[in-house]
């Protein structure tokens, strides 16, 4: 496994970073322990770099995992604080319920332009004392926007950057995959540490895994890539394609499956909630009364399930 260090920090990480949303309540929900043992195959197979969020709702299966070895791993989460008591009580919760004296990587959650950095300017500062009394180590957004990776860039108080791309561009908002790599290679330039995410478009691109992940690990300037794995297979079949290896036929066959797609249950009373919630514009009412997903647009980050009031939304 490749180490790269990440930006103008002190942190070295995989180049295969472990996304746990897919094995968090959003998306397969698996049962601590089973979530627990994928993770730390991976960690004792040479991954040391994993991300979450506080809407993910999975640090207990992220502490489980990191048992023992908390202090070799690099974990990054991230959330929607926008005020300084926010922001407060969500590093707080993410130490207690990590189990750890510090944080890696705390980002903002879902940063759009420098208009939204500014409206979440509060919570950005507390995050930059944090980081000067040593309990995060590196300050960070995440962004579906071009325009959030621009801003982040520019932003001397902003060390790393977690944007989607893809060779398709799905998810991204305000632009193509070529915008997406041309100003990540800007933010690099000014001494920002880029993690990628949705290098699989959320499953679109799963007709093609291994070009899907060729294209971005093409762009040597991202320092890791985020990817949700929910077996063991998975992640040996991450770790051989990171690591360079071949992929043995039989394990690409078992892994070979249909594209995930999100589920809208008979139930939906068409609240309207997750269609507000969908930062990719993908979601809408239905004729049928029920939450539709535009399919070329939805990104299957599964957001939307966490702010349905009756459960009716599943990533599967």
């Amino acid at each position: 496994m490749e180490y790269r260090r990440l930006g103008r920090t002190d942190l070295f990480v995989s180049r295969l970073c472990f996304g746990s949303l897919t094995v968090s309540p959003l998306q397969a929900n698996l049962p601590g322990r089973e979530a627990a043992r994928v993770l730390r195959y991976a960690l004792e197979s040479g991954v040391n770099f994993v991300d979450t969020a506080e809407l993910y709702a999975n640090y207990d299966q992220i502490r489980a995992a990191l048992v023992g070895i908390s202090d070799r791993v690099v974990v990054a989460t991230k959330c929607y604080a926008y005020r300084r008591d926010q922001m407060e009580n969500s590093l707080g919760y993410a130490l207690r319920a990590l189990g750890r004296d510090y944080i890696d990587i705390f980002m903002l959650h879902e940063q759009e332009s420098v208009l939204t950095l500014a409206g979440h300017r509060e919570a950005l500062e507390y995050l930059v004392e944090a980081r000067e009394k040593g309990v995060i180590r590196a300050v960070g957004i995440s962004t579906h926007h071009v325009a959030g990776v621009e801003a982040a860039a520019g932003d001397p108080d902003i060390q790393v950057i977690h944007p989607i791309v893809n060779r398709c561009g799905i998810g991204i908002r305000d632009g193509d995959a070529a915008d997406m790599v041309a100003v990540i290679r800007r933010a690099v330039k000014n001494g920002k540490g880029v993690y990628g995410m949705k290098a699989l478009g959320g499953g679109h691109l799963l007709d093609d895994p291994e070009e899907a992940l060729r294209f971005v690990l093409s762009c040597t300037e991202i320092a890791s890539v985020a990817v949700g794995m929910q077996s063991v297979l998975e992640v040996e079949y991450n770790l051989r394609l990171f690591s360079g290896l071949s992929v043995p036929e039989g394990l690409r066959a078992i892994l070979r499956r249909q594209p995930r797609r999100l589920l809208v249950e008979d139930w939906c009373r068409a609240c309207g909630e997750c269609v507000k919630r969908c930062s990719a514009g993908a979601l809408y009412i239905g004729e049928d009364g029920r939450a539709t997903a535009r399919p070329a647009v939805c990104n299957l980050c599964g957001y939307c399930a966490a702010v349905c009031p009756e459960f009716a939304i599943k990533v599967i």
